[in-house]
């Protein structure tokens, strides 16, 4: 890095709030789905970092559920509690979700719902399972014991954009818990991920911790709930594929968690299982990347990049939930909280909840080798940087799901009672783009329709999921930015 990159570096980590990168970002494409053009790194005006234009300031909601900027608005689409088209009831919780293309009206979003065997209130079953019997328990992958069956799952819904609203809603996964986040396929499915290791016992019939695979099916019906058990058991959060290599990249939200990837035996087919790795830096084993106050290790600063390579787990359904201990002593980095990720053009992002000198977050950008998964790696190895940081919670409070905008940047999810909605621009300065004023709960979810027009992002406490549109394409960028200093 040059004298200046060390300077705006430096100046950054003063103003609280650090961010660069977006070297050749662009939107991972579903079907259907556009790229955007190549957007470059550049210095960011530092009266910028924490007035950032983006869409413009936030107004006063009439309504008072979601402050949002000029000419932007939203539509509640779906509550909690809502019937569904199989007959049951609109699960509470929705979180990680993902939106794939049926044709130039419709969307199809398939939504996380982090329930455990207890949240009967917030059941798509009822709130005294009445409903339980109008789906076959083959189809259930948890029924539980006691009368309690696993709550969790995913719901399919079709948002007509013409109609602003939803016109076909149902279960898709049954009996799972705690579905947390996941990621979409290039193959047009969505991996949901447990983020629980509940064993047999007590409520449980039996363990819970993995992934499953729901296809974007518009026909209805539930999937057969197959564990994905090679990609481990562990505290689950997020994935993201490479579409060229066909390899899964894992989070594990722990404050100890790991980086995983999972390399398929094969491509696209991940019931056919594979190898379970773990991300250690190279030359210093068992690193910790968190920059807390206290670690031994050395800090870590925004745009320091360093190699990497990849280390094999054993016992990976890990029936001692010591996954993550096993892979740091023998040499793989910690993350703290491992969140929201999602795959750009040849890069990756993941949020780190309470990573930084603060815990206020961090999110990390990983290229992947040319010979990623292959013995070749070992010479040209992938590369680990850290993006973001930021020590004010005024400009950014513990990052969660995030999503690449097909505008470029990100958007992310803050996990607060008194959330919003965060952009980083590709230059890295972060603005606002929402804000939940009326529902002391978390975002959740944050995904764009495939032809980047709509915003779809849950308010997970309440059980509400929203459709934001308005011009995301006019996003205040570099140049525009630049006039204003």
């Amino acid at each position: 890095m040059g004298s200046d990159s060390n300077s705006r570096r430096q100046f950054l980590q003063k103003m609280g709030v650090v961010g660069l990168g977006f070297m050749g970002l662009k939107t991972f494409a579903l079907p259907g789905m556009k790229g955007i053009s190549e957007v470059m790194s550049a210095p960011i005006d530092p009266v910028l970092m924490k007035s950032a234009p983006g869409y413009g300031p936030l107004l006063p909601d009439p309504q008072g559920v979601l402050n949002l900027p000029k000419d932007f608005s939203y539509k509640i689409i779906m509550k909690q509690g809502q019937p569904m088209s199989d007959g049951l009831l609109s699960p509470g919780k929705p979180d990680g979700m993902a939106t794939f293309r049926l044709d130039d009206k419709r969307t199809l979003i398939i939504r996380n719902h982090e329930l455990d065997n207890f949240h009967l209130q917030e059941s798509a079953y009822g709130a005294g399972n009445f409903l339980l019997g109008k789906i076959s328990p083959n189809k259930m992958y948890d029924v539980g014991a006691k009368g309690f069956p696993a709550q969790g799952g995913t719901t399919t819904l079709i948002y007509d954009h013409d109609k602003g609203e939803v016109v076909k809603s149902f279960l898709s996964l049954a009996g799972t818990s705690r579905n947390c986040a996941g990621g979409p396929t290039p193959w047009g499915s969505w991996i949901t991920c447990e983020e629980a290791v509940y064993t047999v016992g007590g409520h449980y019939a039996v363990d819970h911790g993995y992934c499953f695979e729901v296809p974007a099916n518009p026909d209805g019906g539930l999937v057969d709930p197959v564990p994905l058990k090679a990609m481990g058991r562990f505290n689950h959060e997020a994935i993201c594929v490479d579409p060229k290599t066909g390899i899964v990249y894992l989070t594990e939200d722990r404050h100890d968690g790991l980086f995983y990837r999972f390399i398929p035996n094969q491509p696209w087919k991940l019931a056919a299982g594979g190898k379970l790795q773990a991300l250690a830096i190279k030359g210093s084993p068992s690193y910790d990347t968190r920059n807390w106050p206290g670690i031994k290790d050395k800090k870590i600063l925004v745009g320091d990049v360093m190699e990497v390579e990849w280390m094999d787990l054993t016992d990976i359904e890990s029936p001692k939930d010591d996954l993550r201990f096993r892979g740091f002593a023998s040499g793989t980095a910690i993350f703290a909280r491992g969140e929201g990720t999602w795959f750009g053009e040849g890069e990756l992002y993941f949020a780190c909840t309470n990573g930084g000198y603060n815990m206020q977050g961090q999110v990390w950008r990983y290229t992947p080798s040319a010979e990623e998964g292959k013995p070749g790696e070992k010479k040209a190895p992938g590369k680990l940087e850290l993006f973001v940081e930021t020590t004010d919670e005024l400009i950014l409070k513990n990052c969660d799901n995030l999503t690449v905008s097909p505008h470029g940047g990100l958007v992310m999810c803050e996990d607060d009672p008194h959330p919003f909605l965060i952009g980083v621009t590709p230059k890295g300065a972060l603005f606002k783009i929402a804000e939940n004023t009326r529902f002391p709960s978390e975002f959740a979810g944050v995904c764009f329709a495939p032809d980047g027009k709509t915003l779809f992002v849950n308010i997970q406490h309440y059980g509400m999921t929203l459709a934001i549109t308005g011009p995301f394409d006019k996003v205040v960028m570099e140049q525009e930015m630049d006039n204003k200093g």
